[in-house]
């Protein structure tokens, strides 16, 4: 017998995926993720800016504790936050395999490992260090307020959570901000210069609850990476890339912090 149209199985009939289709499930995903974290951002950030005192002289706490003095609830809910922040990407992964894709057409798959770690690798060192560099300097002139990258208990699974608190952010962003928005975009026939303005602007969005130059910083770094992703084909080094980031900041800051004079804290 023959299967009908639309089998489970089938990739979409070209005709599913018109503009308004893929216009609206776009705007879903955002909705979902990051969109709404800029939205989230963006309310945060109006707080700050009318509180009483510069924005220097408050915190922006990035992995705190869910449930102090119960280190095991307080797992469990780490554990929960990060696996549910990931729900979006497997929301991407199927919707790109109705269409007969795949995280692959991505990019982000095994196939070529030492590349991404290689090119990841460099691209975390170049931007490691400029990054700290204008954090310092942004929050000295009052653009941005105090970043407390990890404010978890000393308790044996710490830093196993940093990393994987790490590893969520770098696949979330990367894979939805970068390779899912690009490839939508360009199927509803934006340009490239605006698609990479609107991928950009996504990024410097959610995090502005930590300031202007938060918003500044990673504006440039979506930049960068949209660029690279165009050049490279693959959003595999950059989620290599924006994991060695955040690691080395969290991780970085759970070792430093109070023990350096240069380190901010709150």
């Amino acid at each position: 017998m023959q299967a009908e149209a639309g089998a489970v199985g089938d990739p979409l009939p070209p005709e599913r995926l018109s503009r308004r289709f893929l216009r609206d499930e776009t705007l879903l995903v955002l909705g979902l993720s990051l969109g709404a974290s800029g939205v989230s951002a963006l309310i945060s950030f109006v707080g700050s800016v009318t509180k009483p005192g510069g924005l220097k002289d408050q915190a922006a706490t990035l992995n705190a504790s869910a449930a102090p003095g119960r280190p095991w609830l307080d797992l469990a809910w780490q554990l929960f936050g990060i696996a549910s922040a990931l729900v979006p990407v497997a929301l991407v992964a199927h919707l790109l395999l109705r269409e007969g894709a795949g995280l692959r057409a991505l990019g982000f798959d095994r196939t070529e490992p030492w590349f991404d770690l290689g090119r990841g690798a460099g691209v975390a060192a170049v931007i490691g260090s400029t990054g700290i560099a204008f954090y310092l300097a942004a929050r000295g002139l009052g653009f941005n307020l105090t970043v407390v990258p990890e404010a978890l208990p000393d308790v044996w699974w710490k830093y196993p959570v940093l990393i994987l608190s790490a590893l969520q952010n770098a696949i979330l962003e990367e894979v939805i901000v970068v390779g899912y928005l690009l490839r939508r975009l360009g199927q509803l026939g934006w340009t490239p210069g605006t698609a990479l303005v609107a991928s950009s602007v996504l990024r410097g969005s959610y995090h502005l609850y930590q300031g202007i130059g938060g918003f500044i910083g990673n504006l440039v770094m979506g930049v960068v990476f949209v660029y690279l992703y165009r050049r490279w084909g693959r959003v595999g080094p950059l989620v290599v890339a924006h994991s060695l980031l955040d690691i080395g900041a969290f991780v970085g800051y759970a070792l430093l912090a109070g023990k350096v004079d240069w380190l901010p804290t709150a």
